[in-house]
């Protein structure tokens, strides 16, 4: 094969390629993207888990999240969840104390287990979420 059908193959695929990512682009500017906030005490189920938001206390030591929780025997409880506070995404961070109430430890199938989530303190509004198996859920206090 000569050093110009190489050349030009070439050429046709480099436009091929642009082409395509020209029409990704364009049909992910047309996608219309909805996020659905819920409301304290909605519950919601991700996969094989049913979980909700029931309150959230800040104070100034820490923001603590009561959740609701049933589906998975044996669960790491604290897996998956989230807050965005002031623009940035918080992991669970620490105990709590047995003044507050119960810390989660792990989910039941059987029975829905009522535990505290506890993230560092946080200011101003808060969205807590949950991810499992790819897809979220998001409540707002």
């Amino acid at each position: 094969m000569s050093t110009r059908k190489l050349i030009l193959t070439a050429l046709i695929c480099g436009l091929a390629i642009m082409m395509a990512g020209g029409a990704k682009l364009f049909l992910m500017v047309r996608e219309d993207v909805t996020v659905t906030v819920l409301d304290l005490g909605t519950p919601q189920t991700l996969s094989d888990m049913t979980v909700s938001v029931d309150k959230v206390v800040q104070d100034p030591t820490a923001t603590y999240v009561t959740v609701t929780m049933q589906g998975v025997e044996g669960g790491n409880a604290l897996e998956g969840w989230r807050i965005l506070s002031g623009g940035e995404v918080i992991s669970p961070s620490g105990s709590v104390p047995t003044a507050i109430g119960v810390a989660c430890g792990t989910t039941k199938h059987a029975s829905a287990s009522h535990c505290i989530v506890a993230f560092p303190a946080t200011n101003g509004s808060v969205t807590v979420a949950y991810l499992r198996a790819g897809a979220q859920s998001q409540w707002a206090a």
